[in-house]
Order: structure tokens, then sequence, then C-alpha cells
């Protein structure tokens, strides 16, 4: 036998004393992940359970003693504590991500720019400062203030109108039509998702680069929880999390 296909076969090899493992993964990657726990599952026959929230909701409940595997979050901030606590193992960063903004179908507000968003009158809809994604939402607005020398992310955050815990909320405000724009991944973007909004582009200068880091969690089962960690980061699962819109890890 050929000494990559040994390795393969360890490496994903079926575990005969643990058939199940419990992934808190960040609400972003609840699409890429459901695909990834099936790809696995069948490779390996290890049963795949996820817990999908805001990141920072998922540290609080590791921290306060629940029982998961793998932890997969939004952001370095939310993930790198847990690892100077001793309560997730490792760091492997896995996928990327970036921001965009989006309107009501009709876009009632008429809004064609992120500038437009600081408008009077205009109903915006974030994540909670304390949420990955509404972190890198107020560094985007930061970015357009500093560039421009405005007080556009001033306000802009006067115009939030509802602050959710985590992304797939402020996608749902705007599709239900109870916020003229909203800000979120671009992977949020799902075929059910771009049916019922308009997308408005954020220049590079202005966006940012969200990584998503994955590691183990302290007193869970280190065989099966790294053989995930090293499935989400194979070829297969890489191409899988490309599939549904992440970038790739430079």
């Amino acid at each position: 036998m050929k000494k990559p296909l040994l390795f393969a076969l360890m490496l994903f090899s079926p575990l005969a004393h643990a058939q199940s493992i419990t992934v808190f993964a960040a609400a972003s990657l609840t699409d890429a992940f459901k695909e990834i726990g099936s790809a696995f599952q069948n490779k390996t026959g290890v049963e795949v359970t996820f817990q999908f929230a805001g990141s920072q909701v998922l540290r609080t409940q590791l921290e306060q003693g629940a029982k998961a595997d793998v932890y997969a979050s939004a952001s370095d901030a939310q993930f790198d504590p847990l690892v100077k606590s001793g309560l997730v193992n490792g760091k492997q960063t896995f996928t990327r991500n970036q921001l965009v903004v989006i309107v009501p179908l009709k876009n009632p507000a008429g809004i064609r720019s992120l500038s437009d968003l600081a408008k009077p009158g205009v109903k915006v809809v974030v994540a909670q400062s304390s949420v990955p994604v509404g972190q890198y939402t107020r560094q985007v607005f930061e970015n357009l203030s500093r560039t421009s020398k405005t007080s556009f992310s001033q306000k802009a955050l006067k115009n939030v109108v509802s602050e959710e815990t985590n992304v797939r909320q402020v996608a749902l405000k705007v599709q239900f039509g109870e916020a003229d724009a909203g800000v979120v991944y671009t992977t949020d973007l799902t075929p059910g998702v771009r049916a019922q909004v308009k997308t408005i582009p954020i220049a590079g200068k202005y966006n940012v680069v969200a990584t998503y880091p994955m590691g183990t969690v302290k007193g869970g089962n280190p065989n099966a929880a790294g053989q995930f960690v090293k499935f989400v980061l194979s070829k297969e699962g890489q191409n899988i999390l490309k599939k549904w819109g992440f970038l790739k890890v430079k």
C-alpha cells in the first residue's frame, strides 16, 4: 500500500470507541458545517451534533461548563481567551470571510452604497458589538469615517434600530422588511436569502477580512474531535467551505 493512501486511511479511519461529537460553531457556518458534518460522518462513522449560535454566546456557554468537543469561532477575539484559560486546545485558522450590505428587494430607502446607511431616517440593523460580525461591522464603519474624514460611523450607528445576537438574525430582519439595510457576511447570501434581498458591495478599502479559528475542547473526545478538525482542514472540507462562499486561508 502506498504511504499517502495509508496516511489517509489512518487519518479518517472509523472510530470504534467514540461514535459522536458535539461541535459548537458560529452561526455563519451553519450551512457549510452541516454539509461538512454529513461528509465527515459518512467517512468516519462518527455522528456530529452541532450547536450554532453567535461566537460570543458559545464562548460564554463553554466558560460556564457546557460540554462540547470542538469550538469553531468567527473571530480570534472570542477564541483566544478560551485557549489562554485552557478550555480550548490548540488553534487552527480554517477559513475567512468578508462583509456585505443587504437591503429588501424593493429597497424602500434607496440604498446604493455603504455611505447611504448614514442618511437621516434609514433604518439599519446590525449585530451586537460583542458578536464577531458586529465588531467587524463597526470596523467597516470606522474605516469609511477615517478614509472620508466624516462622521459616517456615528451617524450610521444612530440609525441602528435593532442589534442582533447573531448574523442570521440580521439577515432575517432585512428579509422580513423590518429594516432598510443590514450588514452580514457574504456567506449569508444563501440561495434562500438571495431571493429576498439585494446586495450592496462594500469597497475593499473599507471592508475587513474575518478569520475563523477552531480547536478541540478540554474534557471532550480528543481523538474524534481532532479528526473533525483535520477533516475541515482537508481538501474536501475546504472545498465545501469554498462552495458556500468562504475564502481560503492564505
